[in-house]
């Protein structure tokens, strides 16, 4: 039986040979969305990702027979040790073909390198920040996989398990129907937004220009009220104030304002946020995660001339101390009419902890499957 052989990532032919594997591995599935060579190689800059001022990391490619056959990541988020009062080793960007001694071999490879670094368990697959595809995909296999998430074969938990990985949380998505016009639920839903408003001074802050965004701090602000909202959630990396500018200036730039909604308290304070786009899945496929030579076309056209017509839901985020006083619901009656106005029927809901009820319980007003299920593993180093 051939060795398989570890090599540590060195150079930037070496980095997109990791990047691409995933490409080459997911080529014929329909239901994988590639990763996007540019967007992953910015994220892989220890020059460019603010990250890199908190998180140490080594990039690892797995080869049999002188062949690329799996790929991870390891690294150690200073600022979520120190939160969480772990001692933990990280991985992501985890792939391997249906072989146990690749995948061994990658884990064994983040294990080891954990414990030259001083640590005492291992868990994933994470990102250096929450901004990046987490959790592996156990359920929903044969759904089409989303632009921010992980799509990965059913063998990967089979390794995982006999591996000794076990559960540390999951993530579970759901597939939910846009309400019409006239829906009794959702007439509900909107007086009780309404009173909301009255009741805690709550407005919904509208944009005529993204020039508006960047010169009225919201930029910043749209960000900076995620971190607020994700703090206490399981594994939640706080966002540095640079990481938040460049994440503002990766994203929220592409943002239709429609599909942009900002709430406000009486002293004009962001105490709820929200941004969709439409999926962008199919158009990856086209451009086969390149944005040159053609790629750039499929993405355009995706998002400004022939829209699907499911709309990914990428962030929600509401600050603690209204999470109670209804300022979702001023998110979802401000972004209902337009979401409906630009014809998308269904809409795609990014990862939420499975243990999280009050995320959850958001959706109960739609039309709602849960139809995929992704976990973090941990294990003892």
């Amino acid at each position: 039986m051939s060795e398989v052989l570890i090599q540590k990532v060195n150079g930037k032919q070496d980095l997109k040979r990791f990047i691409r594997f995933n490409a080459e591995l997911y080529k014929d599935c329909p239901w994988a969305v590639p990763d996007f060579m540019e967007d992953t190689l910015e994220t892989f800059s220890l020059k460019n990702n603010a990250a890199f001022e908190f998180c140490r990391a080594e990039w690892f490619l797995a080869y049999k027979d002188g062949r690329v056959v799996g790929r991870v990541v390891a690294f150690i988020n200073e600022r979520a040790n120190a939160r969480w009062k772990r001692k933990s080793v990280r991985f992501g960007w985890i792939d391997f073909i249906d072989d146990e001694a690749v995948s061994r071999a990658l884990l064994d490879t983040v294990a080891d390198w954990g414990r030259e670094h001083g640590m005492t368990e291992m868990h994933g697959p994470l990102g250096f920040t929450d901004m990046d595809p987490e959790g592996m995909l156990i359920e929903g296999f044969d759904q089409l996989s989303t632009i921010s998430t992980i799509y990965n074969y059913p063998y990967y938990p089979v390794h995982f398990e006999h591996y000794g990985m076990q559960k540390e949380t999951d993530w579970v998505q759901r597939h939910i129907a846009m309400p019409s016009k006239g829906n009794a639920g959702w007439e509900r839903y909107t007086r009780v937004a309404s009173m909301a408003s009255k009741r805690y001074g709550l407005s919904v802050h509208r944009f005529k220009s993204k020039k508006e965004i960047w010169e009225g701090g919201y930029d910043f602000k749209f960000f900076e009220t995620i971190n607020k909202s994700y703090a206490s959630l399981f594994g939640y990396s706080e966002m540095t104030d640079r990481q938040m500018r460049s994440y503002a200036e990766r994203y929220l730039r592409f943002v239709d304002l429609r599909l942009l909604s900002i709430i406000e308290n009486s002293k004009g304070e962001v105490v709820a946020a929200a941004a969709c786009m439409p999926s962008l899945s199919r158009a990856m496929q086209k451009a086969k995660g390149r944005l040159f030579p053609w790629g750039w076309w499929h993405i355009l056209k995706a998002l400004y001339i022939k829209r699907d017509e499911t709309l990914d839901m990428l962030l929600i985020g509401v600050v603690p101390e209204y999470q109670d006083k209804g300022a979702v619901t001023l998110i979802f009656a401000d972004l209902i009419p337009q979401i409906l106005k630009l014809g998308f029927k269904w809409g795609e809901i990014h990862p939420q902890l499975e243990d999280n009820t009050r995320g959850l319980g958001i959706w109960d007003v739609f039309e709602n499957t849960i139809h995929k299920r992704r976990r973090a593993w941990k294990k003892m180093i």
